[in-house]
């Protein structure tokens, strides 16, 4: 799978080429007919019906000509009152029967469509919440929102756009065809050879249009990319510290000055598409009529019939066209729908246990063990090997080590963040493979390093990691992780919203903000990965005070580099290469001049008393 894919809604090129990038899709990852076709199964009637109204109106719609006929040939001639007013009526009737039917089918259509597209938009939803965070890593995170948003949302068209344009154009260029024939058959053939020209002609002009456009857009989207990166919160921060304002400027410049010559490239190469059109409209009924002039193709020919005639081989041109483009517009819709199940068929690499044992929460007492643990992102590189490691329930077990050691990997395995490779790793005695996610997600509650804050309220940020918690339940929590002052000087206090990626607050207070949601779960086993790491000396201590009469009730494994934030735990594990090389107390492996009194002597240092 190529994670840097340009996912976005079916390409249908006018040139009559399918888009190199769909026919690469589809080679990459082929589509079953059979498999797109099951997920319309159940609506099957209701397409059945929109089908049956496509070729309804398409055929009522011929009728205009031959009523056009009547009038110019018989009616006004005749002075046939009746018979003009029973036209002018059958014309208005076809209009409206027409114009009902075409809101109905549109209605039947993108019902349809938007029933199917809910089904598979929740159903990638739900099967990529499944997907590990290996899985995240490897992919950007535009490209996982374009499948589920311009791919899935793009196979709308499919239903209201590719399939009934195709069955709309189909009948009418057969019925057009039949009733021209039917009304002359010599100027029937006239126009089967004054049409292919004019078909080529039309095609080249838009197929060099095409290309201009197509470089056109993807200078847009370098210039998007530009505006994205230069003018986001991150991105001007970073332009301001690195002083890249103005190679930023000239960058964005260039690109626009691009798209300057662009623009009237794709603005004239419009202009002949068009010019081109209207040559072809005027000149095939020119040829047409002068046909009609001649007695050896006019076949006594009646005004009324020369006018329906045209009238017939005006209406012929556009669905013509786009018969001819069906085999874009189908690759098109089937590289969407590549690009959909190639994400739908991502096996889970943390699947759900088929049978989960039940483990009550308020009755678990917490017990954290490691039997042989190994794990690798990657085969041939593991990165923890033979870890064999207690915390017994309502204790602290601090992990230590140099950068890469393999700490936050180790840590994130009991929240089954990643799958063991080998070994097993257990609370109270049953594998975290065992239990169900929910089961799991209650038992264990984490705060990393890096805090993710929504674009909503404060309460509604903490609220989500528990719906039913009451607003005095929250204050509690945020009493606890030392913030609810900061919140409530806020100037909506609890209902201020945190901003873009929770940039209202600092990084220490949105790493407060996670410890009290993360407390408002109660959980009965806490996972620590640098939670402090971005608090200041005199708020750490208050928050580890705060942290310490929690950790009292509930068993706490933390990651961290500071002395003040490990000295106290009841275990320390050293963590070498993935190995734990040593384990005890501070005390014990200071006494003991290991690799643990090496880290303190040159980095785990004590943190300086408060002024």
């Amino acid at each position: 799978m190529d994670d840097h894919s340009d996912s976005r809604a079916p390409r249908r090129s006018r040139a009559g080429r399918p888009d190199p990038a769909d026919l690469r899709q589809l080679a990459d990852s082929p589509v079953s007919l059979r498999r797109v076709a099951r997920l319309f199964a159940p609506h099957r009637g209701a397409l059945a019906v929109v089908v049956a109204l496509i070729v309804v109106s398409s055929t009522v719609s011929l009728a205009q000509p031959f009523l056009v006929r009547h009038v110019i040939d018989e009616a006004l001639p005749r002075q046939d009152v009746g018979l003009l007013v029973l036209c002018v009526a059958a014309m208005l009737g076809v209009a409206i029967a027409t114009a009902v039917i075409g809101v109905v089918q549109t209605w039947l259509s993108t019902a349809v469509g938007q029933r199917v597209m809910h089904r598979l938009r929740s159903d990638l939803f739900a099967h990529l919440q499944r997907q590990s965070l290996g899985f995240f890593t490897r992919t950007r995170g535009g490209e996982v929102q374009s499948r589920l948003v311009n791919d899935i949302g793009g196979m709308q068209g499919v239903v209201t756009q590719t399939a009934t344009s195709i069955a709309a154009n189909l009948t009418v260029v057969v019925g057009t065809a039949v009733a021209m024939v039917a009304l002359s058959w010599r100027l029937a053939l006239i126009s089967l050879v004054v049409l292919p020209p004019a078909v080529v002609l039309t095609r080249q002009v838009a197929r060099m249009r095409h290309r201009i456009t197509a470089e056109r857009q993807r200078r847009l989207a370098d210039l998007h990319g530009q505006i994205e990166e230069g003018l986001s919160v991150s991105g001007v921060a970073l332009t301001k510290t690195l002083g890249a304002a103005p190679r930023l400027t000239a960058r964005f410049e260039e690109t626009s000055a691009d798209l300057v010559g662009l623009e009237i490239r794709s603005r004239l190469a419009g202009r002949w598409r068009m010019a081109t059109m209207t040559v072809v409209f005027a000149a095939v009924p020119a040829a047409i009529y002068l046909a009609a002039g001649f007695p050896a193709t006019s076949g006594g020919m009646t005004i009324g019939t020369l006018v329906a005639f045209v009238a017939l081989q005006g209406g012929v041109f556009r669905p013509l066209m786009g018969l001819l483009n069906v085999g874009v517009d189908v690759t098109a819709s089937l590289a969407l729908f590549s690009r959909i199940f190639e994400y739908a068929d991502l096996p889970v690499e943390i699947a759900e246990p088929a049978e989960p044992v039940a483990l009550d929460r308020a009755a678990a007492s917490g017990e954290v063990r490691f039997r042989d643990v190994g794990f690798a992102y990657d085969p041939d590189r593991p990165v923890l090997g033979g870890i064999d490691l207690l915390v017994p329930a309502g204790t602290t077990l601090a992990l230590v080590g140099e950068t890469g050691s393999g700490k936050s990997t180790l840590a994130s395995l009991v929240a089954r963040l990643h799958d063991v490779t080998s070994g097993a790793v257990s609370i109270d005695d049953v594998d975290v493979r065992d239990l169900a996610a929910a089961d799991l997600a209650a038992l264990v509650g984490v705060v990393t390093q890096e805090t993710y804050l929504m674009h909503a309220s404060v309460r509604d940020n903490l609220r989500h990691a528990r719906p039913d918690a009451t607003d005095d339940e929250i204050e509690q929590a945020c009493r606890t992780a030392r913030i609810h002052d900061v919140v409530t000087s806020l100037p909506e206090g609890y209902d201020t919203v945190v901003g873009s990626r929770g940039h209202r607050f600092s990084g220490g207070e949105q790493q407060r903000l996670a410890i009290a949601r993360t407390l408002l779960r109660d959980p009965t086993v806490l996972v620590l990965d640098e939670a402090t790491s971005a608090l200041d000396n005199e708020t750490e201590r208050a928050v580890l005070a705060a942290l310490d009469d929690v950790t009292r009730t509930r068993t706490t494994i933390t990651v961290a580099h500071r002395l003040s934030t490990v000295r106290e735990a009841d275990q320390i594990a050293v963590l070498h290469r993935g190995r734990v090389v040593e384990l005890g107390t501070h005390e014990e492996l200071l006494l003991h001049g290991g690799r643990y009194a090496d880290l303190v002597r040159s980095g785990l240092r004590p943190e300086p008393a408060a002024a």
